[in-house]
């Protein structure tokens, strides 16, 4: 396989990134080319906000061929568009045959939520350490554990389930926007039984269906309809503004005396959260890492 390296403006890349799909790229990546120096720009974006902007001032554009020939081929191509003007070709080098399966595995690894509950990739031994385990590899769906904000929900699921009062202590589970469904099989790793897994993508239905028979643990998943009535414990680690959105109706399935459990937000949103949040419950701070918080309520 062959890689085409271009420099890109802004204005261009959208124009470009079309063209190379166009001419069969086996995939096309677009970098800040100014990473790691203090040029960088970082673009933050959620889910149904417009980008702040399209990207960056200068971008590393690389497409993938499978020869030599099909990437020459698309260099001269792309090298007479009117689109192409302000574009440079950085180069095209071959890439060594490897073995991807066994390169993509290599980046993940056991991941410690606390000393002895982990999650672990289903080509690894389980740590002689790991009491409690999830079994997950990386998938379609959001939640392998590795993110700030998937480990601080599961280590609130640890210390809820450290308790040791079992499926009492998590009561009836909702996981709202359950990705992996990573969240609602920690909870049954620590006694929950009765729980519900919703998400907005059926892509994620699918992979907490099989996470969780691959776990051996029992829950029900399905589109967010699927959820109904009260829960004890309602987790949903999303983001800040559909967060926002969803105030009404995640506090509206808390129950009384239950506890809201909310992820995805950045410490600068903390305030935010509180105020759409305040008509309900009194959100606090329970957990920070990198960056990101923990937000907890009881009802």
């Amino acid at each position: 396989m062959f890689e085409l390296m271009l420099m890109c403006p802004e204005d261009r890349i959208e124009p470009v990134s079309d063209a190379l799909d166009a001419l069969d790229a086996l995939s096309v990546s677009v970098e800040d080319a100014d990473a790691q120096t203090d040029a960088e720009q970082a673009l933050f974006g959620e889910p149904g906000m417009p980008p702040p902007k399209d990207g960056w001032q200068r971008s590393r554009v690389v497409a993938l061929f499978p020869t030599r020939e099909a990437a020459s081929e698309a260099q001269q191509l792309l090298s007479v568009q009117d689109f192409f003007e302000g574009c440079q070709v950085l180069g095209m080098a071959e890439l060594a045959d490897q073995d991807w399966v066994r390169l993509t595995q290599s980046q993940f690894t056991p991941v410690d939520i606390t000393p002895d509950f982990w999650i672990v990739p289903t080509w690894h031994e389980l740590p002689a350490e790991a009491v409690r385990s999830i079994r997950l590899d990386p998938g379609l769906a959001f939640g392998t554990g590795t993110h700030p904000t998937t480990r601080m929900c599961l280590r609130w699921i640890a210390r809820k389930g450290a308790t040791g009062e079992g499926a009492a202590a998590f009561g009836r589970v909702l996981d709202y926007g359950c990705g992996s469904g990573i969240l609602a099989i920690g909870t049954a790793k620590f006694g929950a039984t009765d729980i519900d897994a919703v998400d907005i993508d059926t892509a994620a239905v699918e992979s907490t269906v099989l996470n969780a028979q691959a776990n051996g643990v029992q829950l029900r998943a399905g589109l967010p309809d699927k959820a109904s009535g009260q829960y004890q414990t309602v987790l949903a680690n999303i983001l800040a503004t559909p967060l926002r959105v969803l105030a009404p109706l995640l506090c509206n399935h808390v129950a009384p005396g239950g506890h809201l459990v909310l992820a995805g937000i950045l410490a600068r949103q903390a305030e935010e959260l509180k105020e759409a949040y305040a008509p309900w419950v009194k959100l606090e701070v329970a957990d920070t890492e990198d960056g990101w918080i923990l937000m907890t309520a009881s009802r």
